[in-house]
């Protein structure tokens, strides 16, 4: 049996892939992400605030169908924002696992004292 994590990771790995080669030589008469990245960095973090609010919306009408599908929307247009700034998804899991086995609040409270630190420094 495949492990879904893994398949996942190779789905959004391809698909960073996919939209490397459309930011760079894709044309925006004709393709969607190298159109977004014409318009800038402005236009891409745009959609991501729509997209973030329609999940909030899908998940507020508790639909499973549309939570996903708007889900997948959301990801896939952080997904540019990533790419803008030279970043995959790799990046975002390795956070992910560097995270894993913290506590949410424990986490929280040592962004922020990191955060203090870099202020007085």
């Amino acid at each position: 049996m495949s492990d879904p994590w893994m398949s996942g990771n190779d789905t959004l790995a391809r698909l960073a892939d996919v939209i490397a080669h459309r930011r760079a030589s894709g044309q925006p008469e004709t393709s969607y992400v190298a159109r977004l990245f014409s318009k800038g960095n402005d236009a891409i973090l745009k959609k991501v605030g729509e997209e973030a609010t329609e999940v909030v919306m899908a998940a507020k009408d508790g639909a499973p169908g549309p939570i996903v599908a708007e889900v997948a929307d959301l990801w896939f247009h952080t997904m540019l924002v990533l790419a803008a700034f030279d970043l995959r998804p790799a990046d975002v899991l390795a956070e992910l696992e560097r995270r894993e086995g913290l506590s949410g609040l424990e986490e929280f409270a040592a962004r922020k004292a990191q955060q203090r630190e870099g202020d007085e420094g």
